[in-house]
């Protein structure tokens, strides 16, 4: 009996350990190998809209199932997705889009978009409906980011622009091992079309000596502290990084003002290899 009995505690001794060894195995592989990304660069797949969240009259957060909970979408730091949609008129219409989300954010994505009046996909987001689909592509994009790849970035963005820049600052400030900093200038007509303010004010408490954002309005409210009217050299050279070999400067908005603010840096002196345009 006492034979028996010891053979029987062996064996369920030796099924634990193979339990256990099963599970350690599958863990090493959960943290060692990248899930595949979900996007493909060539050809357009479709995600199921699950929440459509309204900021402003004219601004939505659109977040979008991945396949499974455990998938990622596989976008690389600092680039975008080709969306495909309709206008008003039933043509389609294509535009890149950066998500706010990460490859840490898994099952979903997110997209923070601003709906313009004439806007073609505007139209498609506007018109967009929990449970529709969207088409997306991708990754798209000349970035390519490594942790503490330059001592500092200074970013410089204009409305939707933030969205390339929120993307990288997450990914610097969630790595504990990445040490590079930021100071951030964003511009805005209004306060209201500050995109993104409140995670971005929580990013800048919760990094104090590493990121810092200076925004900038046009038509600012009464009693307002921050900058007034247009990005300036000044404002540059106050809240941007020298220019180094060790620095860079991101920017991101409207046409007019990429053209302005490359016109700003090269007087500051900061070469080409230190400034890059998404």
């Amino acid at each position: 009996m006492e034979i028996l009995q010891s053979h029987r505690v062996e064996m369920i001794s030796i099924a634990v350990a193979l339990v256990a060894i099963g599970a350690g195995t599958a863990f090493y592989f959960y943290i060692t190998k990248k899930p595949k990304g979900c996007l493909d660069p060539e050809n357009f797949k479709e995600y199921k809209l699950v929440k459509r969240t309204e900021l402003s009259h004219n601004v939505a957060k659109f977040k979008f199932a991945l396949p499974t909970p455990n998938s990622v979408l596989g976008l690389p730091i600092g680039q975008h997705m080709s969306c495909r949609g309709k206008d008003g008129v039933g043509e389609e219409v294509v535009k890149p889009y950066t998500p706010t989300t990460l490859d840490s954010d898994i099952g979903y994505f997110e997209l923070v978009i601003k709906m313009y009046p004439q806007g073609r996909m505007s139209h498609h987001f506007r018109e967009m409906r929990e449970g529709d689909y969207l088409a997306v592509k991708g990754p798209k994009g000349r970035f390519k980011y490594q942790p503490n790849q330059v001592r500092a970035f200074g970013m410089i963005a204009g409305g939707t622009g933030i969205t390339p820049m929120f993307q990288v600052t997450r990914a610097i400030l969630e790595n504990p091992d990445d040490k590079t900093n930021i100071h951030l200038i964003y511009a805005n007509v209004t306060y209201e079309d500050i995109l993104l303010k409140e995670e971005i004010d929580n990013l800048a408490i919760t990094f104090p000596n590493q990121f810092n954002v200076y925004y900038v309005l046009n038509q600012p409210p009464e009693g307002w502290e921050g900058g007034i009217g247009f990005i300036s050299k000044e404002m540059i050279q106050s809240h941007c990084p020298p220019p180094a070999p060790d620095v860079q400067i991101l920017r991101c908005g409207p046409p007019p003002m990429n053209k302005a603010m490359a016109a700003h840096l090269n007087d500051l002196g900061y070469t080409a290899q230190m400034q890059f345009q998404f």
